[in-house]
């Protein structure tokens, strides 16, 4: 199974583990927040809700995002993978949008104190979550995917609203009467870190759309195995962009300019399997060969 295959079937199933999780823990937190008289787990419930269609995106992202180049896509369909990531971001902004105003007109609302058992509910939606988060986040990171690590940050901001929630329960139960919306204040306060996380998650997105440079690192080692090649004697530009889980390579690289141009070409060939065997990250390497200066 080649690289790219495995990663998206790495993706795939931990994108299914993201919604089996979201769906079973919107369904557990919105019924404990209508019962326990708790906004904050009801706004935690909306929360997880768009995750459940963030989730759904991301898998149908992936099944188009990894197709193999064709006539009308030469450089395949990865780019679709930061769009869907925008997407994802969009649900972020929206549901913490919903958790604010609901969460400021219930502080203006007379209402009862949440119901203690909310906090057991909340203690093990926390655990759970950081739990999600850290496997997908995980994925993500074997993968290079972009939208996989947007679906486990809402995993984490899920983990966040819940501890706000759990902070807020608290509150209000230990300080009695007067402190019934603690709990809204919390989500408030929660829904703000959502909007800080969805940008995290949004500017590594726009950078990949706009070929930004992040690969100081692999250029560094793109050289190291130039400089191991016979026949090359130096490199001059490298240039990396990404699309979805692939990375593509520009490079020129100084041969000696006395010698033929199948030999050259060969080089460059040599250097290209080079590449792609030691990083299987790399889809494609493009090698221009420049002759040494006298």
């Amino acid at each position: 199974m080649n690289t790219t295959n495995n990663h998206k079937e790495q993706a795939i199933k931990a994108t299914y583990v993201s919604l089996l999780a979201n769906t079973c823990l919107a369904l557990l937190k919105g019924i404990t927040g209508v019962f326990g008289n708790s906004y904050a787990l009801i706004a935690d419930a909306i929360e997880s809700t768009t995750d459940i269609f963030a989730s759904f995106l991301v898998l149908i992202g992936f099944k188009y995002s990894t197709k193999p180049p064709d006539e009308n896509h030469p450089y395949g369909h990865g780019k679709l993978e930061p769009l869907i990531t925008f997407i994802v971001v969009g649900f972020l902004i929206i549901s913490a949008s919903i958790i604010a105003f609901e969460s400021i007109k219930h502080i203006y609302t007379p209402h009862k104190v949440p119901e203690p058992y909310t906090l057991i509910i909340l203690g093990f939606v926390i655990v759970s979550k950081e739990i999600f988060y850290r496997f997908v986040s995980k994925k993500s990171d074997e993968t290079k995917s972009t939208s996989l690590k947007a679906d486990a940050w809402h995993h984490r901001s899920d983990a966040i609203t819940s501890l706000m929630a759990f902070l807020g329960i608290s509150l209000a139960l230990y300080m009695g009467k007067g402190y019934e919306a603690a709990d809204d204040w919390a989500a408030l306060f929660a829904s703000g870190i959502i909007i800080f996380n969805a940008y995290l998650i949004f500017r590594p997105a726009l950078g990949e759309i706009m070929d930004e440079h992040f690969y100081d690192d692999l250029v560094k080692d793109i050289r190291d195995v130039a400089a191991n090649v016979d026949g090359i004697i130096d490199t001059e530009k490298c240039f990396i962009r990404k699309a979805g889980m692939d990375l593509y390579v520009d490079l020129h690289i100084i041969v000696d300019g006395e010698i033929s141009v199948k030999e050259g070409h060969q080089i460059a060939h040599n250097l290209k399997d080079k590449l792609k065997e030691e990083y299987p990250e790399i889809a494609d390497v493009l090698v221009h060969v420049e002759p040494k200066k006298a």
